[in-house]
């Protein structure tokens, strides 16, 4: 690698300043919100939604500082990278607060929990699920292919989906895609992306346990993906996609029994 010059330095630090003063500004605001929470937890679940966000705007202040850094210097700045990393979590964990963490379970599990934001509307929830996944997606090309992190952002992805599917008004879904609706618009878009992030995440546990873990948890955590795909279809009377949804959970359950007799056999030979 290149030595750094001064020059370089000096410019790098110069340019990083206005985004290094947002991440203070921005981690000041976090411990602001967080104290009120704990002195009033009235409206606590505002503030965390508040803080959600704040999260997703201090990674992309990362990302930039990072980008400067790849421009300037020619180096990455995995120390911001990882920081973002972080960032990105702690707004998933914000958010699985307000809606839960919960996979594959009917809305009846959660619906108390999310009742206490019925006043943000669909569009506002749409809105926020893609800045979400858009700041994931930014993230996870700044670090690029070759990273130890590519198999942890698989779980990334998982919570993602789940708290993007957990803040939709289910009870109101079907409703609400009738084009009379006034949330229909953002309730169609965010459905649609739901069952999209939902596939994804099945597929992704499945190939992190292809290429790289053989655990049977991540195997079994794809098909919770999937029950979930499939939970979805039948509330909102999606037939074929039930039907075709049902077929790959029949496949990955047969294929799963046969994993773990596999294991158990290689287990069973090495006492």
């Amino acid at each position: 690698m290149a030595k750094i010059s001064n020059e370089d330095r000096h410019q790098y630090f110069e340019k990083i300043k206005i985004y290094k003063t947002n991440v203070d500004a921005i981690l000041k605001k976090e411990q602001s919100v967080f104290f009120l929470i704990k002195k009033d937890p009235a409206g606590a679940a505002f503030k965390r939604l508040a803080l959600a966000d704040e999260m997703l705007n201090l990674t992309s202040n990362y990302i930039i500082i990072n980008g400067v850094s790849q421009s300037v210097l020619k180096v990455k700045n995995e120390d911001a990278l990882n920081d973002g990393r972080k960032s990105l979590y702690k707004s998933v964990i914000y958010l699985e607060e307000i809606v839960s963490n919960l996979v594959d379970a009917p809305f009846s599990d959660y619906e108390e929990k999310l009742a206490e934001i019925e006043s943000v509307d669909a569009a506002r929830r749409y809105f926020f699920v893609r800045k979400m996944g858009l700041t994931i997606q930014l993230l996870e090309n700044a670090y690029g292919d070759n990273t130890k992190w590519k198999w942890s952002f698989v779980e990334l992805e998982g919570r993602y989906a789940a708290v993007a599917k957990n803040i939709i008004d289910l009870r109101n879904a079907v409703a609400n895609t009738d084009p009379r609706s006034p949330a229909y618009e953002p309730t169609v878009y965010h459905l649609r992306m739901i069952k999209k992030l939902l596939m994804q995440a099945a597929d992704r546990y499945r190939e992190k346990y292809e290429l790289s873990t053989n655990r049977i948890d991540d195997f079994k955590q794809g098909i919770n993906f999937l029950s979930a795909l499939r939970r979805l279809h039948i509330v909102l009377g999606d037939r074929e996609e039930i039907e075709t949804v049902k077929k790959k959970l029949d496949i990955w359950a047969v294929k799963l029994e046969s994993d773990l007799k596999k294991q158990e056999e290689l287990s069973q030979k090495k006492v």
